[in-house]
């Protein structure tokens, strides 16, 4: 078995973390599609086509009462944040968007500099005021510890981990890690631990001295996503669509298997983290919101002296937990080309939306 190399694409737009209403049983709330770049190939040595695998979130109608959320602030305290009043702007930010949350749902609040404070320990939100004083102590000095300070956000979110739950850290800093592990490989392992637990990374990345490599990395490979922000008075904005109630997470927990058929052997996966294994491929996702859309594409090798005429490529399975849903779902996907052993076939065949996906 092995693990097919992450590709980092486009920095993705902050989504909202809470969801908002409880589903029918059993709905479907996951659009499955799948889909090669093109639909004719020459079956000749060293051929490789692309397969994508689309997932779409389906919109929730209603604002019935939401899932619960446990969520974890993991804030910057070093001595760049005082410039602009980026920790003013952080601990506004902060405070409003902890209003939104209630009884139902858990809160931690974890700032770092040199060193790492746990401001407010996990808990239930039951005294606002509480939360406020914690937030108000937020002063900027200092070193970045920025692993240490995941590390112990991820630790705060776990003692009230639960797969029903929307399970999420939300990590703003404006500098570069300059105390304790500070690779790209070490913090894409932390977000891959994480991950592992069910909880997603969002990565804000404040102002234009940030190591934007670092926090992609952090927030893609815990399936999370990352803003960029380039002035302190958009961080209210940007925690208000964190919280917000314009998007729901429909659905966690997501697992796709692609089974390779007749000689398509998969090479790698671009776009997230992958187990191959043979002809088989799978892919993890923690959450999906609704109106979200993910991507993973796979790269398969053409089996070489294929006859002329259709040949099945793979079939693509999804399973998932719907919030509020106790019962796993699924969905099925064929794919299938057409061998030709014409090259302008094959050219006159490529799908633009599909192929506009595959950087290599």
């Amino acid at each position: 078995m092995t693990k097919s190399l992450p590709f980092l694409g486009a920095t993705l737009s902050a989504m909202a973390i809470l969801a908002i209403a409880p589903l029918p049983a059993h709905a479907n709330t996951v659009k499955l599609d799948a889909q090669l770049g093109q639909s004719a190939v020459v079956a000749a040595s060293g051929k490789r086509v692309y397969l994508r695998i689309s997932l779409e979130g389906l919109a929730l109608a209603g604002e019935n009462k939401r899932a619960s959320t446990n969520v974890g602030l993991v804030i910057d305290r070093s001595g760049s944040m005082q410039d602009d009043d980026k920790i003013g702007k952080a601990r506004e930010g902060a405070t409003m968007a902890l209003e939104r949350l209630g009884e139902d749902d858990v809160a931690s609040v974890v700032a770092f500099n040199h060193n790492v404070d746990v401001l407010l320990p996990a808990s239930h939100v039951t005294d606002h005021a509480r939360i406020d004083r914690a937030i108000e102590a937020l002063q900027a000095n200092g070193n970045t510890a920025l692993y240490a300070g995941t590390e112990e956000g991820i630790r705060q979110v776990s003692k009230y981990l639960d797969r029903g739950r929307v399970n999420r850290i939300i990590l703003i800093s404006d500098g570069l890690a300059n105390v304790g592990p500070s690779s790209a490989s070490e913090v894409a392992a932390l977000g891959i631990k994480a991950a592992g637990k069910g909880i997603s990374i969002t990565t804000i990345g404040l102002g234009l001295g940030y190591n934007e490599d670092l926090m992609t990395k952090l927030a893609y490979s815990s399936d999370g996503n990352h803003a960029f922000v380039e002035r302190s008075d958009q961080l209210v904005d940007i925690f208000n669509k964190e919280f917000g109630d314009v998007l729901s997470v429909v659905a966690h927990d997501l697992i796709i298997r692609i089974e390779c058929h007749k000689g398509f052997k998969p090479i790698r996966v671009l776009g997230r983290e992958a187990e191959i294994d043979g002809s088989a491929v799978t892919i993890h996702l923690n959450q999906l919101y609704g109106k979200q859309q993910k991507y993973a594409v796979v790269e398969l090798a053409v089996p070489e002296g294929a006859t002329p005429g259709g040949l099945s490529v793979a079939d693509v399975e999804l399973s998932y937990s719907a919030m509020g849903d106790t019962k796993r779902l699924s969905d099925t996907s064929h794919v299938s080309v057409r061998i030709t052993g014409k090259a302008e076939d094959e050219q006159a065949s490529l799908i633009k939306d599909v192929m506009g996906e595959i950087t290599t």
